[in-house]
């Protein structure tokens, strides 16, 4: 076997629990409860064993981290094992208490993200009452510590006549960095695609405003821009390859190579609380399934791209085919990629959004205005 480097990053999924139900949410449709989550005790061995294999940043996500009490002591072990340490969060748990803890523990790099500048919309795609408000106030909370602070703007068909606006916004809350994230369809965003995937025209405009605000905030703003792929004609390198960039752990111990792994069949994700991280990266059968080029079928293993995109990505051949071996259909040498043509016709008229929640919803939860919202 070909010796595997270390993957750079570590994305560790500490919860699914969160108070916001965002219907394009990248988690699984079947949510980890909260009694199958790891402890803190198993979360410090598998930082520890991350530094140790040669990782150099862990991304602390859910769900929201920060419904997990001990998010602090995790950041904390993780800055003392040598690991870079972000927090990409909703914000709306962030009081100045646990933002001081957060510091004090060695927090490296903050994300927040926003579903929107209008209020009563992005709250309403949330499904949480006063959500944009407290992630603004979380942004001021960031920066009041001089932490670096990135803006994940996820935006969509119903969002995108607003990136002007976010763009703004972002520069008014103090980011350094904005990522504009297209919804990327796996999980509840792939049961929302017609309500959220947008015509050829909005991204052609979406676009050009990016490449406009890049010129214009050149050395004020950094504005990463991903777009969704089925308007593409090649495939994105999805996760950097298979298994060779990122690990992630769920909420209950199982190792990924990606969000949606477990959407396809046949493979067996070991757990971190039986196998060490390293040999669950280097040898487990799920890890070097699609891993390099050896796997690949026509066209890709002919390709010129196919150390550059590898293959593209193994869930959306999969949920398009039904074949997780075959091209991603994205790729316009593809046999599939007219796959894609019944999405892209998709009606204009949104269909009513399935919200992030066990057991899912196919209406809104009551009014935005109707809904609980904490207090940090």
């Amino acid at each position: 076997m070909p010796e595997v480097d270390p993957p750079l990053a570590v994305l560790a999924e500490v919860t699914h629990r969160c108070p916001l139900q965002c219907p394009y949410c990248s988690n699984p449709l079947a949510l980890d409860r909260a009694r199958d989550e790891l402890d803190t005790d198993t979360w410090r061995r598998v930082l520890d064993q991350a530094a140790t294999m040669g990782v150099l940043e862990v991304h602390f996500s859910g769900g929201e981290p920060m419904a997990r009490g001990d998010l602090e002591e995790l950041v904390a072990h993780a800055a003392r094992a040598g690991l870079y340490t972000n927090l990409i969060t909703s914000g709306v748990l962030l009081s100045d208490t646990r933002a001081d803890a957060l510091v004090e523990g060695g927090i490296d790099h903050v994300q927040i993200s926003i579903q929107d500048v209008e209020d009563p919309a992005g709250d309403r795609i949330a499904g949480y009452a006063g959500a944009q408000r407290l992630k603004r106030e979380a942004a001021a909370r960031v920066r009041e510590r001089d932490l670096p602070l990135t803006i994940n703007a996820v935006v969509h068909r119903q969002n995108l006549i607003r990136l002007p606006a976010v763009i703004e916004e972002a520069v008014e809350l103090g980011a350094g960095r904005l990522e504009v994230a297209h919804v990327q369809y796996y999980g509840w965003a792939l049961a929302n695609r017609d309500a959220f995937l947008p015509t050829r025209t909005q991204l052609d405009e979406a676009t050009a405003v990016v490449q406009a605000a890049r010129e214009r905030l050149r050395g004020r703003l950094v504005i990463d821009y991903a777009v969704p792929d089925y308007h593409s004609m090649v495939p994105k390198a999805c996760m950097g390859g298979w298994a060779r960039r990122f690990l992630n752990v769920t909420p209950a111990g199982r190792a990924l190579p990606c969000h949606a792994a477990e959407t396809l069949p046949g493979l067996s994700f070991p757990s971190v609380r039986t196998t060490s991280l390293d040999a669950i990266w280097r040898s487990s059968d799920a890890f070097n399934r699609f891993r390099g080029t050896d796997w690949m079928m026509e066209p890709c293993r002919s390709c010129d791209r196919r150390e550059i995109d590898w293959g593209g990505c193994r869930c959306q051949a999969f949920a398009f085919t039904r074949n997780p071996r075959v091209a991603d259909p994205v790729c316009h040498l593809s046999p599939d990629h007219g796959a894609l043509e019944p999405a892209l016709r998709a009606a204009e008229a949104p269909p009513p959004l399935i919200y992030r929640r066990i057991g899912g919803s196919s209406s809104a939860p009551e009014d935005a205005e109707r809904l609980p919202a904490a207090t940090p």
